[in-house]
């Protein structure tokens, strides 16, 4: 059997070790148009700012390497070009630009994700870079050591963006992000990416949000950053982040089936509209589990999961079903990591599925042992059954193993109350008894079971004054120091002795610090005949976070 993959980052070496692995005697021949294979990719922007010395570092297997270990030929520096689907003939072009064939039993593509660059006047000016692969980042990094590099803008609020900001940033340069959208960090709902915001603003990084980029111009060594709304800033360098899209070009002009968001399209068992072709990784759309529609999903965790899969339909037949990707991810900003799994509420909206929410705040591990740090969890789910649809954290210390848990619980249809069950390893360095986790289930699971009416923090925006009442459960010292307009102070522990001051002709939504105490004051007052009572979830907090006014330039 002779296998040929197109492609040798994540999916396509995961499926080559693996076919290997599968069968000793198989011919295999992995083509990559780039220098380098099986490099990580997600730590390029760690190598620019200096937290990765050693750029070797990056290469997991060299092509020697990995050819001599699982006894591949690995051809680097050749394309494929063209693909026969009907003869089974792939055409490759050398460095040389010279060109030759090969035939194929079995045929796998693995092109990945080519960044996206609008043709924006100035776009390929000296200065303007992606970061997309390794070529990119020696660009960028020479760049860094070359000039006097003071200044910097990233265009694009994502999760490389956001990297390379904290690394230019170690690096010692002043970073700027431009973001056309009014938040950072789009697959997370903007209460959460509201953290993001304050924690770049305390760093001395410049946010222009809601800025549309309309052109680059050169000023001497430096380049003018001009904006849509009419405003510029000058910088030394630019790093494009704006997004990336599926590298199709070859699929198409082959005649394979591309799907509707425009990536390859592949069946259950990751096999594309012609015969004995797969395709894995950023370049294909597959439904997602949770709306049944397609999706692109440009993570490595799927590519490498796809990767293994398809190597065993590739050698015993299709017998292995891929289950998709609900894209978890997560991110370091400084000190600050914010991670989601699943669907977030605006997604959920712009989908048409109805759905509940919660916002917990806990602490990273047991408050009375050291250097306990927040730890906020938000939820969509189910509002009949409880089923889990997604979960955001942010947080210092912890993120990853809470949404970790999240992410499984999803991926098997779990529950809210499921999340309460959770059996979790507890000492107080690592956790707490009730974990951050279990609150936010317990939390969820009073919602479904209509134990806790809630209001999230934009209805309370939009709460009319005629007929609601805003009541704050907090000390007067806290209400003091910053509460919502228009709210009343009556402490929970003076709540009972003085119920006669609330009206019972109006809606009254209570507030705390982060929901707990107003969930206590709910339950006095529904018990003592104040029956349209709501508690704001994720308490003050959340909302002081999501409406506080931002510095922008």
């Amino acid at each position: 059997m002779k296998h040929i993959i197109i492609g040798g980052v994540a999916g396509g070496a995961t499926a080559a070790a693996r076919i290997r692995r599968m069968d000793e005697f198989a011919e295999i021949i992995m083509l990559e148009k780039g220098k380098y294979i099986s490099y990580a990719n997600c730590g390029l922007p760690y190598y620019i700012g200096g937290t990765i010395k050693d750029r070797d570092e990056l290469f997991l297997q060299t092509p020697e390497s990995f050819g001599i270990r699982y006894k591949i030929d690995v051809r680097v520096e050749n394309e494929a070009i063209a693909i026969d689907t009907v003869s089974k003939i792939i055409t490759i072009r050398r460095k040389d630009s010279t060109t030759y064939t090969e035939t194929y039993d079995k045929l796998l593509l693995s092109p990945g994700a080519i960044p996206v660059k609008p043709p924006l006047q100035g776009i390929d000016l000296e200065g303007i870079f992606t970061l997309r692969n390794v070529d990119d980042t020696d660009n960028v990094k020479a760049h860094l050591t070359s000039y006097d590099v003071k200044s910097a803008v990233v265009v694009g609020g994502g999760f490389i963006g956001l990297e390379m900001v904290e690394n230019l940033h170690n690096a010692g340069v002043d970073v700027s992000v431009v973001e056309m959208g009014n938040q950072v960090m789009a697959p997370v709902d903007f209460s959460i990416a509201s953290h993001v915001h304050h924690h770049l603003i305390k760093k001395g990084v410049k946010l222009y949000l809601e800025q549309t980029v309309d052109r680059f111009e050169k000023r001497g060594q430096r380049i003018e950053v001009f904006f849509k709304s009419g405003n510029s800033t000058t910088t030394d360098m630019v790093i494009l982040s704006i997004g990336v899209r599926p590298e199709t070009k070859l699929a198409k002009e082959a005649g394979l089936k591309i799907g509707e968001t425009g990536g390859i399209w592949v069946d259950d068992y990751l096999q594309t509209s012609a015969q004995d072709i797969y395709a894995v990784g950023d370049a294909i759309e597959f439904p997602h589990p949770l709306t049944a529609k397609p999706w692109l999903n440009y993570l490595a965790n799927p590519a490498n999961r796809q990767g293994r899969i398809v190597a065993d339909n590739m050698v015993l037949g299709n017998k292995t079903i891929y289950e998709g990707a609900i894209g978890t991810s997560i991110a370091k900003i400084f000190d600050l990591a914010v991670a989601s799994t699943g669907m977030a509420a605006k997604r959920l909206k712009q989908s048409g599925i109805k759905f509940a929410e919660s916002t917990t705040h806990s602490s990273s591990h047991a408050g009375y042992y050291p250097n306990a740090l927040p730890l906020t969890i938000k939820l969509t789910f189910n509002p009949v059954s409880g089923v889990i649809y997604g979960g955001q954290c942010v947080g210092y210390d912890g993120v990853d193993k809470r949404i970790d848990q999240i992410a499984i619980l999803i991926k098997h249809e779990g529950t809210v109350f499921d999340l309460a069950e959770t059996e979790h390893a507890y000492a107080p360095p690592f956790s707490s008894a009730k974990d951050p986790v279990a609150i936010a289930g317990y939390v969820a699971g009073n919602i479904v079971d209509g134990i806790m009416p809630i209001i999230t923090w934009r209805q309370m925006l939009e709460a009319d004054p005629s007929d609601t009442l805003l009541l704050d459960v907090r000390t007067p010292s806290e209400h003091a120091s910053g509460a919502i307009a228009n709210s009343i102070n009556i402490p929970v522990d003076d709540l009972r002795s003085r119920i006669d001051e609330l009206p019972r002709d109006k809606t009254i939504y209570v507030y705390c610090a982060v929901g707990l105490r107003g969930y206590l004051a709910m339950k006095i007052l529904k018990a003592n005949g104040f029956n349209d009572v709501r508690n704001l979830s994720g308490g003050f907090k959340t909302y002081a976070l999501a409406t506080a006014p931002l510095e922008q330039y």
